[in-house]
């Protein structure tokens, strides 16, 4: 499995289990939180990679690249923009009994 299956996969799932708390929640500063971290991703993958941190292996990605950084790496940036405000929001609801007291 090649990890833009993977990614997709993943994302799909993400999406769907969050899309209830995602319809209440402002686009917007989901936009710019997305753009920010896969901004941060372009730089900070680039430089990691540069440097040797860790190396993709050729046949399991694309082979396109946005400043340095697999297409690919692109999707955990996705995921977390989108996956901790949902969490946040989702554990947020939940009342304990020192709340309700």
């Amino acid at each position: 499995m090649t990890n833009i299956v993977l990614n997709v996969i993943v994302l799909a799932v993400l999406g769907a289990l969050s899309w209830r708390v995602l319809r209440g929640m402002r686009g917007m500063p989901l936009v710019w939180t997305v753009l920010h971290l896969c901004v941060l991703t372009a730089v900070f993958d680039t430089i990691m990679i540069d440097v040797g941190l860790y190396v993709f292996d050729p046949d399991k990605i694309l082979g396109l690249y946005i400043w340095g950084a697999p297409l690919e790496d692109f999707a955990y940036a996705i995921a977390a923009a989108i996956g901790m405000p949902v969490l946040w929001v989702a554990l947020g609801r939940r009342t304990t009994r020192q709340d309700r007291a």
